[in-house]
């Protein structure tokens, strides 16, 4: 299959590392008001359950492919950061760091 057909959407923000203690307990970045809403508009329609997103991460030097999540309460999308991303790029809660956010459709 080529990539015809691949829709490829960056957004790129910065966002404050927060953590919920839930029963696992995960750390998340939420997306700016802005682009949640564009993205909830352009690819809402094709969530995943829960209302997830695809999408590929770039934080640093470190890449992976996850989910955005959306938020009711925060009117935005939550990303959650895995425990070897937060190590490699050294990153803690309350950081506010950089990071771009690829929204992927085969």
């Amino acid at each position: 299959m080529g990539t015809e057909g691949i829709v490829k959407t960056r957004f790129t923000m910065k966002s404050k590392v927060w953590f919920y203690s839930g029963k696992a307990g995960w750390y998340f970045l939420t997306l700016a008001k802005e682009p949640s809403e564009s993205i909830r508009k352009t690819f809402g329609p094709l969530a995943r359950p829960w209302g997830s997103l695809p999408v590929t991460v770039t934080i640093g030097k470190t890449s992976w492919d996850t989910s955005i999540f959306p938020d009711k309460k925060a009117g935005a999308y939550l990303l959650p950061l895995k425990a070897d991303v937060r190590k490699k790029e050294e990153i803690a809660e309350g950081d506010r760091i950089a990071f771009s956010v690829v929204i992927r459709f085969p």
